[in-house]
This record gives C-alpha cells, sequence and structure tokens, in this order.
C-alpha cells in the first residue's frame, strides 16, 4: 500500500491524502473526510469505531476534527459511522458541477468554496478533549450546561467530549508505540490507568491490539 499525505494549502487544518492498495484499517479520529472515488464524492463521517476501508485507489480530504462538518453544512451525528455520497447532502446540480470539476483534474480542496466563523466552544472542546479535562470543568468554565455541551459537541463531532477524549488519546498512543516508545510507557504518558486499562480502550475502539496495530 502506498499512502501519502499534505497540509491543505486552501482548506485551514486540513489535510489532502491520497492511498492506493490494498484494505487498511481506519482508525477513528474525530475527522470527517471527503474522498474522491470511482469518479463520484463521499463524505466519509467521525467514526467510533475502526473500519476496514476498501482496497483501491482514493484521494481525500480530511478535515481537522470539528471543522468538517460546517463546511459540508452537515451536523456531524448525522454522519456519524457512516460513508455517505455528496449528492445525499450537497442539491444534485452543485455535485455534478463540482464533480465534473474534480474529474477534470481540480483539487479536491476546490470543492469547499465556504468559510465559517472561528468556533469558540468547538475549539474549546477539542483542547479540553485533548488535555483529558473533565467535562464538568469546561462546562463550568463556559458557562454552559453538560447537556448543552454534549448537544454542541455532538453537532462539531459526531459524539460527546467524553468519546472525543477517548478518541484522541487512542490516536496519541498508537502513534507514540509506533514511533517505538515501550506500551507501559504509553500508558503513563497518555494517562491511562495501567498498561491493562491502555489494551482495554484500544481493543475497544481500533477492534484489534495495540500489538498488531504496531505491527
Amino acid at each position: 500500500m502506498t499512502y501519502r499525505e499534505r497540509p491543505s494549502a486552501a482548506v485551514a487544518g486540513a489535510v489532502v491524502w491520497t492511498r492506493a492498495g490494498d484494505p487498511v484499517r481506519v482508525l477513528p479520529d474525530g475527522c470527517t473526510d471527503l474522498i474522491w472515488a470511482d469518479g463520484r464524492l463521499v463524505v466519509a463521517g467521525p467514526d467510533t469505531r475502526a473500519h476496514l476501508a476498501p482496497a483501491g485507489e482514493f484521494t481525500g480530504l480530511r478535515f481537522a476534527p470539528g471543522t468538517g462538518p460546517a463546511l459540508l453544512g452537515v451536523p456531524a451525528h448525522e454522519l456519524r459511522d457512516l460513508r455517505v455520497p455528496l449528492e445525499d447532502l450537497w442539491p444534485g446540480r452543485r455535485v455534478r458541477i463540482v464533480t465534473q470539476r474534480v474529474a477534470e483534474g481540480a483539487a479536491l480542496e476546490s470543492v469547499i468554496g465556504r468559510r465559517t466563523d472561528a468556533d469558540r466552544v468547538g475549539a474549546a472542546i477539542l483542547a479540553s478533549a485533548r488535555r483529558g479535562e473533565p467535562v464538568s470543568a469546561l462546562a463550568a468554565r463556559l458557562g454552559m450546561s453538560e447537556r448543552q455541551l454534549h448537544r454542541r459537541a455532538l453537532r462539531s463531532f459526531g459524539y460527546g467530549p467524553k468519546t472525543l477524549a477517548r478518541v484522541l488519546r487512542m490516536g496519541r498512543a498508537v502513534e507514540l508505540a509506533r514511533g517505538g516508545v515501550a506500551f507501559a510507557e504509553v500508558a503513563v504518558v497518555c494517562g491511562y490507568a495501567d498498561q491493562a486499562h491502555l489494551a482495554r480502550e484500544v481493543r475497544g475502539l481500533a477492534g484489534v491490539t495495540l500489538g498488531v496495530l504496531v505491527g
């Protein structure tokens, strides 16, 4: 399999990626992707569990966590764990125009023509989840109830702050382990109770052991 990615020059925080080859396990990462495959544009929503992406050649635009749904005009929770043709989300005429442009060689980034205002609450949820902060502390700081915060997170990320934190923590753990850090140390650095806790979380979200992912 070959895989390459680069920062998007047109969409802040996004990454343009290409993949070719055999099926691959894709881990949940809190992101939404716009994917070009077999002459069609498909939106991959935020995942709560790993899935096997099929073999083939693909180009994708991966939005930073919390940003894709606003740019696409669809709440994240409506896309959760789904792969949806863009024509199911946008007017048919618009989809035909952008599909033709991409087919003729236009950059996938050019499909996203709108910009959104800075999302202060979404950014706070993301930063808090990365720190592993209690949801109650974030809600108090933002002057919101935990229920309001949960609904807000669903729209931007597809799941609540606690699940987002689990997904992001696992992603960091896998990255460290793939970089050669011992599993016991990964557990400590990422804030797991112990190595057994790390193992349970990885298996629960990825469907396989950390050893399989690293190997």
